[in-house]
């Protein structure tokens, strides 16, 4: 059975970094593209970014260009987000997401990953 665990989380200070990663488990992902999603209370689930197969080409949103960098080692089977400068409106459950069997370039919409990890908080404080 597929399966994606984030880890990393936590509670930082604003201007601090975190680095999340995801172990995926079940079938190699190594040739699909991987993303990352978060999702803040009362508010809808958003991009932050994304990576293909070979991690050669990587895609961000705005709110995370300049401070978030995303990875991925395809022998270990895990991608990670390392981010720097953190802000408190980053404070959110962070979700690893995985394309389905074919799709080896980057999505940014979630509808475009069959995959998911539980989650993993990040709170940012002031």
């Amino acid at each position: 059975q597929e399966q994606l665990v984030e880890s990393g989380g936590g509670l930082v200070q604003a201007g601090g970094s975190l680095r999340l990663s995801c172990a995926a488990s079940g079938r190699t992902f190594s040739s699909v593209a991987m993303g990352w999603f978060r999702q803040a209370p009362g508010k809808e689930r958003e991009f932050v970014a994304a990576i293909n197969w070979s991690g050669g080409s990587t895609y961000y949103a705005d709110s995370a260009k300049g401070r978030f960098t995303i990875s991925r080692e395809n022998a270990k089977n895990t991608v990670y987000l390392q981010m720097n400068s953190l802000k408190p409106e980053d404070s959110a459950v962070y979700y690893c997401a995985a394309r389905g069997v074919g799709y080896d370039d980057y999505e940014n919409l979630s509808m475009g990953y069959d995959y998911w990890g539980q989650g993993t908080q990040v709170t940012v404080s002031s």
